[in-house]
């Protein structure tokens, strides 16, 4: 009888990851696919003046290999590189200072004033670099100082927004999969960002959703001033999407896509590594909430560990039935990865593993959530930030 019982909990379980599984792929706005990238755009008759905003902190080992491309851009209209250096320690601004001469586009290095209580530090280079850019500049491309871009890159984001009446047009950079831990851990890293905040909703005019890639951001400055500037998310840990919330809520139109020719060269050759850049804001996504925390937690292992453990135990068993449940779950996790593992240049098989990836992931959440409970909050750069008050974290 208890064996009986257990098998029946057991199947129950995994019918509600296979339920949970055939809804995510049909009506969660598509989260899975991989075929949203910029707009239909032409040029415009006018190309309005540009600023590329780079805010760096110990960025030397990185910027030899990005600097150079947004110096490179060929923009029509009137363009401008500015690079704030965050009090860098590595030398950061005296590379940027050389890189310079390689020609192209201007640019002007800068260092902000020391930073002030309640702001993070990118969101305070950022302001300062706005700020430096001027009025002049009807564009603003927020860039991160590890990611290179294609020489059209500015040209492309200009063009999509005034074609398609957009204030906000971010790119998903193609971050780096060159060792074992980046080609398990990197695409898995894009697919739940795009199961959070799926591209087509946060793309719809009046959804709620919103979301924006910190990498590439090209806003209009308009917007970004209805929207409060940059001051209005001063102490975000989640800037992107906070940008894009802010712009969205005070009336502007948003767009967010995966990126062709906008790629990080920030490499990340140890499990360490991207343990770190996962859960440093991990628990600030669930807002430091305990109850999300937990939330996110259990529903983490009842969509993707329950099916292989299903196949196992059922099989285990002899109960067909689980094991066929926990398999057609299986299938169709793997099936809605395979897109986003090929987007990586890796084999289709690759997306059984997620699982075990996912796993992973609930560990470094759950590891970001006691990093903050030990007072570490969100460490990056040298850099502390505790929890923001309710009003910041809206």
């Amino acid at each position: 009888m208890r064996q009986t019982a257990r098998v029946t909990v057991l199947l129950w379980i995994a019918a509600s990851s296979l339920l949970i599984w055939l809804w995510l792929a049909c009506c969660h706005g598509l989260f899975w696919r991989t075929d949203v990238r910029l707009p239909p755009r032409r040029p415009p008759a006018r190309w309005p003046a540009a600023a590329i905003v780079v805010p760096a902190r110990d960025e030397a080992a990185v910027l030899p290999s990005s600097l150079p491309s947004l110096l490179a851009q060929r923009y029509p209209g009137r363009a401008r590189v500015i690079l704030v250096d965050d009090h860098s320690s590595d030398g950061t601004g005296a590379l940027a200072a050389e890189l310079r001469t390689v020609g192209g586009l201007d640019v002007t290095v800068t260092t902000p004033p020391p930073l002030p209580p309640g702001w993070t530090g990118k969101l305070w280079a950022l302001r300062h670099g706005v700020e430096l850019a001027g009025p002049e500049a009807e564009y603003l491309l927020l860039t991160d100082a590890d990611i290179a871009h294609g020489p059209d890159s500015l040209a492309d984001l200009v063009a999509a927004a005034e074609s398609n009446g957009l204030d906000l047009v971010s790119q998903m950079a193609r971050l780096r999969v060159e060792t074992a831990w980046e080609r398990l851990i990197v695409p898995a890293f894009v697919y739940f960002f795009a199961q959070l905040y799926p591209f087509r909703r946060s793309n719809r005019p009046g959804a709620r959703t919103a979301a924006a890639a910190g990498g590439c951001s090209l806003v209009r400055r308009e917007a970004l001033e209805r929207a409060g500037g940059v001051a209005a998310i001063r102490g975000a840990v989640i800037d992107d999407v906070s940008l894009a919330r802010a712009v969205k809520s005070s009336g502007g139109r948003t767009w967010l896509g995966l990126a062709e020719q906008v790629d990080s060269v920030r490499p990340y050759p140890r499990l360490e590594q991207l343990w770190r850049m996962v859960s440093r804001s991990a628990y600030a996504q669930l807002r430091h909430s305990p109850p999300l925390l937990l939330g996110t937690v259990a529903g983490l292992a009842l969509v993707y560990l329950v099916p292989p453990v299903a196949v196992v135990a059922g099989a285990a068993a002899g109960s067909w039935a689980v094991a066929a449940a926990g398999g057609a779950a299986w299938a169709l996790m793997a099936g809605t990865f395979v897109p986003m593992v090929r987007y990586y240049g890796r084999p289709a098989p690759a997306a059984l593993l997620l699982p075990f990836t996912a796993g992973l992931y609930l560990l470094m959440t759950v590891d970001s959530a006691v990093q903050h409970w030990r007072g570490r909050g969100a460490a990056w750069k040298g850099r502390t930030y505790p929890a923001p008050s309710r009003s910041q974290d809206g």
